[in-house]
């Protein structure tokens, strides 16, 4: 055990998060995402929801504050403009936990996906609401 780590954090989610640097991008995905056909490394933390995992990570690691979107969520599907629940409970996650808090930003499922692809890792949690996925780019620790 450590001290000031959120003990949902598995071994093998801490080591991809001390590994990441500045502008790697790390998925937080619901458990309905393709995560195991998109990953490049997967960490499941079946059990746990996404808004648990987004408030731990958010306690490790920063945001981007180079990139205006550094937290990215779907859009649903036909129609771009709805804001899920879980989106809206997102947004306040990074707004009370973040250390520079920024506006979550959408994408259309399809170009979603091909850029979790791209991700460092995928988080597959075990969220049941839709839409429980966002996309987060890793920021710096300055000196």
């Amino acid at each position: 055990m450590l001290r000031n780590i959120p003990a949902i954090l598995s071994p093998d989610l801490l080591h991809a998060l001390r590994a990441m640097g500045h502008g790697d991008e790390i998925v937080i995905a619901d458990a309905n995402f393709p995560a195991e056909s998109s990953a490049r490394r997967i960490i499941r933390l079946d059990g746990v929801s996404a808004t648990e995992t987004l408030h731990a990570l958010l306690q490790l690691m920063p945001l981007d504050t180079f990139d205006p979107k550094p937290a990215l969520t779907m859009h649903v599907v036909d129609e771009p403009d709805t804001v899920p629940e879980i989106v809206a409970a997102f947004q306040e996650i990074i707004n009370h936990s973040a250390d520079h808090p920024a506006p979550i930003h959408g994408l259309e499922r399809f170009a979603f996906y091909d850029r979790a692809r791209s991700a460092y890792a995928i988080i597959q949690t075990g969220e049941q609401r839709l839409y429980g996925n966002i996309i987060l780019k890793k920021g710096i620790i300055r000196p």
